[in-house]
């Protein structure tokens, strides 16, 4: 088990005050890590922190906006400042409907919306992933880890944003994981299923979409964040050294549809 033991690591996981990012930040907690969770909102990181903060290792919290550059490099810079290194960078932050865009058809898709969620998603996960690079490679490696999702491969005809901008964090750590292996670090990307978070709800009331999502998941239950806690912990533990440029399903089953 001393593999999986992440005592003396540093880590950023944004969006970890809440939903999956949440569940991965108790994972790599409970191995040691320690953290720095990064959101939008204050008060939700207070309270994540509350809950957190019982885990054991220090885990600290940094307000910001993963859309803005300049933020993406302060919490990487404040993160070394606090911490003295960075070790694990968890590039959890964006969505969809949460960035205020309305699902649509291509057809309907306004451009200045469309922009909107690939920089939520694939832009922030480059900037944050580029700002992270020298500090990683400075300490002799590092792991980054990516969240995409069912839309990386399925299509759907309100993915008109989404759908790329997932399928583009596939790639991007592909491309990332291929440029810095020689530097000892490590990217992989997480897909995400059908997953009981504030951000479903509202796909969850929707009957008809919830028991077909729910009828292609051969577990044939909605996935939690807790789900993500294993996952995260070893792909950020020495136990996946060896693992790179992957992406791995989380979704009990439901992306081949058995």
């Amino acid at each position: 088990m001393q593999r999986f033991n992440l005592a003396g690591k540093v880590g950023i996981v944004t969006g970890g005050n809440g939903g999956i990012g949440k569940g991965i930040a108790r994972g790599l907690l409970e191995c040691g890590a320690t953290l720095v969770i990064a959101g939008r909102n204050k008060a939700k990181c207070e309270a994540a922190l509350a809950d957190l903060g019982t885990i054991g290792p220090p885990v600290s919290a940094f307000v910001m906006d993963v859309t803005i550059e300049a933020e993406c490099k302060a919490v990487v810079a404040e993160t070394v400042r606090r911490h003295g290194r960075i070790d694990i960078l968890v590039n959890n932050a964006g969505g969809g409907a949460n960035t205020g865009v309305p699902p649509s058809p291509p057809d309907e898709m306004a451009v200045e919306g469309f922009r909107k969620i690939i920089d939520a998603n694939l832009t922030s996960t480059f900037m944050l992933s580029q700002a992270a690079y020298p500090e990683m490679k400075r300490v002799g490696g590092g792991k980054i880890i990516n969240i995409g999702s069912m839309a990386s491969y399925i299509g759907g005809a309100l993915w008109t944003a989404y759908g790329p901008a997932k399928s583009g964090i596939v790639q991007l750590s592909k491309n990332c994981a291929s440029a810095w292996a020689k530097d000892n670090i490590q990217v992989n990307t997480v897909l995400p299923g059908y997953i009981d978070t504030d951000m479903t709800k509202r796909l969850q009331a929707m009957t008809a979409l919830h028991e077909r999502a729910i009828g292609r998941t051969a577990a044939g239950r909605l996935g939690t964040p807790d789900d993500f806690a294993g996952i995260a912990a070893f792909l950020a533990s020495s136990a996946s050294d060896f693992i790179t440029g992957a992406d791995i399903a989380v979704d009990g089953g439901m992306l081949w549809g058995v």
